[in-house]
């Protein structure tokens, strides 16, 4: 539970105050109990000041994007979980190759605006159903591409209320990882650079993205994307079919049947579903094959 003094301050700050709110709402995989209080912010002062109340009053804060890597627990979040709109959903264009980014905006509107730009680059993002801030954070990637590829600044928020800057290698951007990965700051925006190119080019490349994933994946299920890192060598989803795992469900939580990296919701998954077919796919792969799969879907409890 969080203090009437903190609700009272979050109520009066520039954002939009939900309480004892389902998590599953905000989750692509549509799972996840209440938390104490969803907050979208609305301006960089507003974030400062309730994370500051929120370090005050020893409550914990959670940042998350749009929830397309998350798996929530289904007893839900203790504290506040704060969500960037607003003033973060800004996009602008710096110069000739240069897109400012607000850290909450879609993915999907910082290709769209690229390619109205004619500004290529970020085509392998297209589909991926995250925020850019959450992009950076993870080091997204599909398709051959990675944000890493096009990212050469961002900006972020610390515990205390100072504002930093990354730029370039200082990103340490690795596999699905990156310097946010293991630190407690929160991204603000960020700055990408991409190349010139025909808005014809862009868009066939985009569709190309988009069929290649419409035909791959099962985005009419509930998921988190791919489960598993890509193991050295090998691929997640093949170890998996390999090891007779796809379609094996717990619960209402499958493997799909049309990608065996991906673990979807059929209707009525709970949290625990999902974390026990996990659990039983890196047990059996790790059993049959020797190989050590790794979770890329980031758990909240």
């Amino acid at each position: 539970m969080i203090s009437n003094e903190l609700k009272e301050l979050i109520i009066n700050e520039d954002c939009n105050a939900y309480f004892d709110e389902p998590m599953r709402l905000h989750t692509s995989f549509r799972i996840g109990g209440n938390t104490d209080c969803f907050c979208e912010v609305n301006t960089q002062q507003a974030l400062k000041n309730i994370i500051a109340a929120c370090k005050k009053e020893n409550t914990r804060y959670f940042v998350i994007g749009l929830g397309s890597n998350l798996l929530v627990s289904d007893d839900g979040i203790d504290g506040v979980v704060l969500k960037l709109g607003g003033d973060f959903e800004e996009i602008k264009l710096l110069n000739d190759d240069t897109i400012f980014c607000g850290a909450g905006i879609s993915l999907a509107k910082m290709c769209l605006f690229a390619k109205n730009k004619s500004l290529g680059g970020a085509e392998f993002s297209w589909g991926i159903p995250g925020s850019v801030g959450g992009a950076v954070y993870m080091n997204a990637g599909a398709y051959g591409g990675e944000i890493k590829d096009i990212v050469i600044s961002s900006t972020y928020l610390d515990e205390d209320g100072n504002i930093g800057v990354f730029n370039g290698d200082e990103h340490e951007f690795s596999y699905r990882h990156s310097v946010y990965s293991d630190k407690k700051l929160t991204i603000l925006d960020v700055t990408v650079r991409l190349t010139p190119k025909s808005k014809n080019d862009i868009f066939y490349l985009m569709q190309d993205t988009m069929d290649k994933r419409k035909k791959k994946q099962p985005l009419n299920r509930p998921s988190a994307g791919s489960v598993f890192k890509r193991p050295d060598g090998y691929f997640a989803a093949a170890l998996i079919e390999e090891c007779g795992l796809k379609g094996v469900s717990v619960g209402d939580a499958q493997v799909s049947e049309k990608h065996s990296g991906f673990i979807v919701n059929n209707g009525k998954a709970s949290a625990k579903d999902v974390r026990q077919l996990i659990d039983m796919v890196k047990t059996v792969v790790k059993e049959k094959t020797g190989v050590e799969l790794e979770c890329e879907v980031r758990f909240v409890e």
